[in-house]
């Protein structure tokens, strides 16, 4: 089935329809620009994400040391690569879609100017042609027209005795020359009409059918670059997938990496003191006349020592409350 056969009188239709598929084609560019544009601001974001929880200095490289800092990290990492991945595929579909098919539509859209070109040049041959036929067939027309009356105007009078054979004979001779301008005429006309005809026949069955399988030609070349493209859109990201699994396993394995009873020991490994727990505060009777100890060891058992285990707190109204009522106890 060819268009050049089946639509050989449906010029407007060709028109249209190639018009649409370049329509369609520049619309998919535009929408896989859209998309990389997406996948580009996606990885962007994702990078200055993990920027921004990334760990610096050295107190945070310290805390590195336990697992469960260690795998966050290890997480940001992997992140870091899956940004990467969607940059590439970003950038593979610029090159691989975008680029390609906007220099393909370019080539299309002369492509298809120059055979509309055809089309129309062709028809505005045939007019011209159809116009000088038409100008001949009303020369011949008038020519044979014009003959028939001096033939008429002679007959009558040849039929009229009262006229001289003078004047029969010049209106004969008239009608004869009138004649044969009429016979060059018809004879120019069906020679006209004969070459008319054969332009006629070549144009629309050798010259329109040509150029309308031209273009059905170059709507499916379009239509297989665009279905190449579609592929193309789901393929550069599958090429990608191994990769991002791999980092997606990554973020996993960091997170079975962690031991919670490691990070424990660690803890106690680095800041263990090694200080004995202070001993119970001796009860001091003062109501049997005991006097204070003149050493603080006892009030104060933690004097002394390089590292405090508990924070000072602000004593509450409450806690105030209570050590008064204790030694109103005494």
């Amino acid at each position: 089935m060819d268009w050049g056969t089946n639509l050989w009188d449906q010029n407007d239709v060709i028109d249209k329809h190639t018009q649409a598929g370049l329509d369609l084609l520049e619309r998919y560019i535009k929408f896989v620009k859209e998309r990389t544009e997406i996948e580009q601001n996606y990885a962007k974001q994702l990078r200055n994400m993990t920027k921004r929880y990334s760990k610096r200095g050295s107190k945070e490289e310290q805390e590195c040391k336990f697992s469960n800092h260690a795998s966050f990290q290890e997480i940001l990492n992997e992140l870091g690569d899956y940004a990467g991945q969607r940059e590439l595929i970003a950038e593979n579909m610029t090159a691989n879609i975008s680029d390609k098919l906007t220099k393909y539509l370019q080539d299309l859209k002369q492509e298809r100017k120059t055979h509309l070109s055809d089309v129309k040049k062709a028809q505005q041959n045939l007019e011209s042609s159809f116009k000088h036929l038409e100008s001949i067939k009303k020369r011949f027309a008038k020519e044979w027209a014009e003959a028939d009356k001096a033939t008429q105007q002679a007959d009558k009078l040849e039929s009229d005795n009262n006229n001289s054979k003078i004047d029969v004979d010049k209106a004969k001779n008239h009608a004869l020359a009138r004649m044969r301008t009429a016979e060059e005429c018809r004879n120019s006309y069906a020679a006209e009409l004969q070459k008319y005809n054969k332009e006629q026949n070549h144009f629309y069955y050798t010259e329109i059918p040509q150029i309308f399988n031209k273009l059905q030609d170059m709507d499916e070349r379009r239509i297989r670059q665009l279905a190449e493209g579609y592929c193309q859109f789901s393929h550069i990201e599958k090429n990608v997938l191994p990769i991002i699994s791999k980092c997606l396993e990554g973020i996993a394995a960091a997170g079975t990496k962690i031991d919670e009873k490691k990070d424990s020991k660690l803890l106690i490994e680095q800041y263990k003191s090694g200080f004995e727990r202070p001993a119970d505060v001796e009860f001091e009777d003062y109501s049997q006349g005991v006097k204070p100890s003149n050493s603080e060891s006892g009030l104060n058992p933690l004097k002394g020592r390089k590292h405090k285990i508990f924070k000072k707190h602000k004593i509450t109204h409450a806690e105030k409350h209570m050590v008064l009522f204790m030694f109103s106890m005494i």
